[in-house]
């Protein structure tokens, strides 16, 4: 007798990346269009980890940077699912793109932005009492992933803007881990790391995955790709044309930057 095993129903996506097209204008330089991005597709389902592969300049930060919500492609669309529906970043309300960022997104850049002179385990806490959070469990949480991550008890009242790259880093991953995002976005969060907090990143990756984020990530560090990732996207720069010569994350491109959250 033969069973009928029903087929597991395939994870829902949760970033949907349609012909996705970016470039910068060079002002300094004549007005000169520099393509960073053309046609990129990618599509990533809840409990994937994608990898973003290709050479130094190819665009993956800027891949990154589009999905945050930092720069506006010139044409294409970004999916996000939020709150069960799928929002194009692409020409949202800036408050729109706030809420996905404060509720969905979760995102470690190379670089710890913060508000000086408060405290590592406030700023910890913060993304979880901005939605609603009990402030003690949100502080209990924030202790625990600071244990687990090893900064000392002793420096979590003082503020990360006197702690050391690799501690400045680790706050940087609590601070969004804290929060179970549906979507992390991860740029080299590993990059600053010694060997023991390296493999503590990798187990909480592992975690969010396991509880059903869909992630996307720059890792240059092949021992990290391996264990965390499911798949990988190969990054292509646009085929070179006349004029200067920049790597796409040397750009410095306002878009929305400015926009807090």
């Amino acid at each position: 007798m033969i069973e009928n095993t029903p087929r597991a129903e395939p994870a829902a996506p949760m970033i949907q990346v349609r012909n996705l097209h970016k470039s910068f204008t060079l002002h300094t330089q004549g007005g000169i269009e520099l393509n960073v991005l053309c046609s990129t597709d990618l599509t990533v389902s809840a409990g994937e980890c994608v990898a973003l592969m290709g050479p130094s300049g190819a665009g993956k930060s800027t891949v990154l940077r589009c999905l945050y919500g930092n720069y506006l492609p010139q044409a294409g669309a970004i999916l996000i699912r939020h709150k069960g529906h799928m929002i194009n970043l692409v020409g949202a309300e800036p408050r729109n793109v706030l809420a996905i960022r404060r509720e969905t997104l979760g995102y470690v850049s190379q670089f710890l932005r913060v508000i000086p002179r408060i405290p590592a385990i406030d700023l910890i806490c913060e993304p979880l009492v901005t939605l609603g959070a009990d402030p003690e469990a949100a502080r209990e949480k924030a202790a625990a992933l600071l244990t687990r991550l090893r900064i000392p008890e002793r420096h979590w009242s003082l503020a990360p803007a006197t702690f050391s790259g690799g501690e400045q880093q680790r706050i940087n991953i609590a601070r969004t881990m804290v929060v179970d995002y549906p979507v992390l976005l991860l740029d080299e969060p590993t990059a600053s790391l010694d060997a023991e907090n390296r493999h503590t990143v990798i187990d909480l990756i592992l975690e969010a995955r396991e509880r059903g984020a869909a992630i996307v990530g720059i890792f240059h560090d092949e021992e990290v790709r391996d264990a965390v990732c499911s798949a990988q996207h190969q990054v292509a720069a646009p085929a070179a044309a006349d004029g200067p010569s920049m790597r796409a994350d040397e750009v410095n491109s306002g878009d929305r930057q400015d926009l807090a959250g």
